[in-house]
This record gives C-alpha cells, sequence and structure tokens, in this order.
C-alpha cells in the first residue's frame, strides 16, 4: 500500500518553472522606463494610437515629455531587430520599445504632439505679455495728469537750479525721479518728493491721483521680477514658436511618404498646421507692435532703448509712483496733525479767555 507522502506527490500538478524575461535593454534604463509606463497607466497600442492621430485628450504635455526621454536609440533598435526570441519573454520595457518601433520616427512625432499640446498656452501666455507691455506704453503716453506732474518737476529742478547751467533744462533723466525723496531743504523737514506733493496739492490737486491713468503698470512690473515679461526672452519664446511650426511643417511633409499608418497623422497635422501659422501670424504681428512701444515709451522720456529698456523704464516709474504716493500721504497726516494741533491750542486759548473773563466778572469779596 502506497504511503501518504507518496499519494500526495502523485496528485500535485506538475509548476512550470517561470520564464525568465528577457533583457536587452540596459537594467537601469529599462527599470526607469517601466516607472514612466507605471505612472501612464495606458496599454501600448493605446498609447501609440494617441500618438499616430495627434490624441491630446489622453495624455498630456509632461506625459509626452517622459515617452521623448524613453524612445529607443538606433542601438537600442538594432538590438531588438536582431532578436530572434519570442517577444512575449521580453521585459516590458523591451516590449514598450517593440510598440514604439511600429511608429515611423516616433521620436519625431512625439515632439510634435508636444508642441501642440503647449502650442496654445504658450501662445496665449506671450499674447498676454505682449498685450501688458503695449497697454503700459499707451497708458504712459496718453496721461495728461503724469505730463503735468513731470512738467512740475522740471520747473522746480529749474527754480532750485536757477543762476547756474542747469538752471533752464527742458528736460531730466527717467533716473532723477528715485532722487526726488533723497534731496531735502535746507531745515532738513521736507524731501523735494514731500514739497513736489505739497505744490500739486496746492495748484493741480486734480493730478494727485494720475497713478489711475497707470492701471498696468503695477503688474508689468511684477511680470518683469517674475521673469514672465523680458524682451530678450520673449524673443526667445517668439524664435522657438517659429522653429517648432518649422519642424511641423518638415513633418508634414515626409509622414504623407509613411503610407496608412500615418494617414490620420498627416491629416490631423494638417488641420492644426494651418491654424497654428494663422496664430503664428497674428503672434509676430503683435510682437512687432510691441517691441515699438517699448521703444517709444523710452523715446517719450528721452532716453535711449538701449541705455534704458522696457523694463527699466517701468521700473523707474513704479518706484516714482509708490514714493510718490507715501509723500502724499505723509503730508496729509502732517496737515492732519497740524490741524489737530492748533484746534487743541484754539480750544485752550478760548479755556483760558473763558476762566479770565469768569474771574474779572466775579464780584471782589
Amino acid at each position: 500500500m502506497p504511503s501518504t507522502d507518496a499519494k500526495r506527490t502523485r496528485q500535485r500538478p506538475p509548476v512550470a518553472s517561470k520564464q525568465e524575461k528577457v533583457h536587452l535593454i540596459d537594467l537601469q534604463r529599462s527599470k526607469n522606463c517601466e516607472i514612466m509606463l507605471r505612472n501612464i497607466k495606458m496599454p501600448l497600442p493605446d498609447l501609440m494610437a494617441s500618438v499616430l492621430t495627434l490624441d491630446d485628450s489622453i495624455v498630456d504635455g509632461d506625459q509626452v515629455d517622459y515617452l521623448i526621454k524613453f524612445c529607443p536609440t538606433k542601438e537600442e533598435m538594432e538590438l531588438l531587430k536582431s532578436y530572434t526570441g519570442s517577444k512575449e519573454n521580453l521585459g516590458k520595457c523591451e516590449q514598450f520599445f517593440l510598440e514604439m518601433m511600429k511608429v515611423p520616427r516616433v521620436e519625431s512625432k512625439l515632439r510634435i504632439l508636444s508642441f501642440k499640446i503647449k502650442f496654445l498656452t504658450q501662445v496665449a501666455d506671450v499674447k498676454n505679455n505682449l498685450n501688458t507691455i503695449n497697454d503700459v506704453a499707451e497708458e504712459v503716453r496718453n496721461s495728461d495728469k503724469l505730463k503735468r506732474v513731470m512738467q512740475t518737476i522740471l520747473s522746480l529742478g529749474n527754480a532750485l537750479n536757477q543762476g547756474t547751467a542747469r538752471g533752464s533744462a527742458v528736460g531730466f533723466r527717467l533716473d532723477s525721479l528715485l532722487k526726488l525723496i533723497d534731496i531735502r531743504a535746507r531745515n532738513n523737514k521736507m524731501t523735494l518728493m514731500h514739497y513736489l506733493c505739497k505744490v500739486l496739492a496746492g495748484k493741480l490737486p486734480e493730478v494727485l491721483d494720475f497713478v489711475k491713468d497707470l492701471a498696468h503698470l503695477e503688474p508689468a512690473t511684477k511680470h518683469i521680477v517674475d521673469k514672465q515679461i523680458q524682451l530678450k526672452d520673449l524673443a526667445e519664446e517668439m524664435q522657438a514658436i517659429t522653429k517648432g511650426l518649422e519642424k511641423v511643417e518638415q513633418e508634414l511633409a515626409t509622414s504623407e511618404k509613411d503610407g496608412p499608418v500615418s494617414e490620420t497623422f498627416y491629416k490631423k497635422l494638417k488641420e492644426f498646421l494651418a491654424d497654428a501659422q494663422a496664430e503664428g501670424r497674428s503672434l509676430a504681428s503683435l510682437y512687432s507692435t510691441a517691441g515699438k512701444s517699448a521703444d517709444s515709451l523710452a523715446h517719450y522720456f528721452g532716453e535711449d532703448p538701449v541705455r534704458c529698456p522696457f523694463e527699466q523704464v517701468v521700473s523707474t516709474l513704479l518706484s516714482f509712483v509708490k514714493t510718490f504716493e507715501r509723500a502724499h500721504a505723509e503730508n496729509l497726516r502732517q496737515v492732519e496733525a497740524e490741524k489737530k494741533k492748533a484746534q487743541m491750542e484754539a480750544e485752550r486759548e478760548k479755556a483760558k479767555a473763558a476762566a479770565a473773563h469768569k474771574k474779572a466778572g466775579s464780584p471782589e469779596p
């Protein structure tokens, strides 16, 4: 009679030995690729289908950029082409690379998809910054109140310099606006900025709120500080958009020869290119206008745009505005304090007079 152990051995189903996965790609790169695929969480065929249909509803810009990093190199493609074993035995990274290799010029197409996804946002950001440049330049040039403030500053400067070579100036350097707070009267009690505010409050009170004419000045300066508005950077972004459109044209011409595999891609890309080129022409026109606006703003203050670029002009103006507002507020507080002091003094005098009158009217004992 067979033993119990023998029965168990006969009844246990055979266990197939687990097939070792074949890794042809560098292990670290393969590991990073698998991590990327886990984050995307999409079947590989669906992923490649989204590329071939330029479908940006399935993947976002960051995911496409990750895919670009894991496009198989020429050497990796050769390794996979020379593999003769079962594809099911390959690692996940190798299978992913094989799926990508089904798409002609997969890296180029992924870069086109990335450009398409980011295009509208990139164009909108550049347009917003260019419009801000145009708006602030127009506001400054069209503000009659600001012009009258500047004329008053020039008059004060000529009065202070009367009798000297600088006493009949027809203008002043823009950075002189920042020095008004540093120039003090001989008694050291009032700066030229405070005196300016006092003169305007007395003779031209209607211009004291000139900052209301400059609604875009502070936002423009904030964008400059945040590196969003720098003419040099905007020029580079314009160049990147132009080069991106050129690459789209190149890929469109090449994909036309791919045959059925790129048929949908070609059709979608052609539609996108037509719209994108129209946007590009509109943006180029706006960029040209903004460049002229920026230069005209410097010229408006008698400055050379090379020596005193747009960023410096608006930053200087905003600093002047902030200092002007503080000085005017301090003047108002000073006037209020003097008014209260005079009122208290008058009440004391009144009380003294009343006491004296009462004493004078009292009968002697």
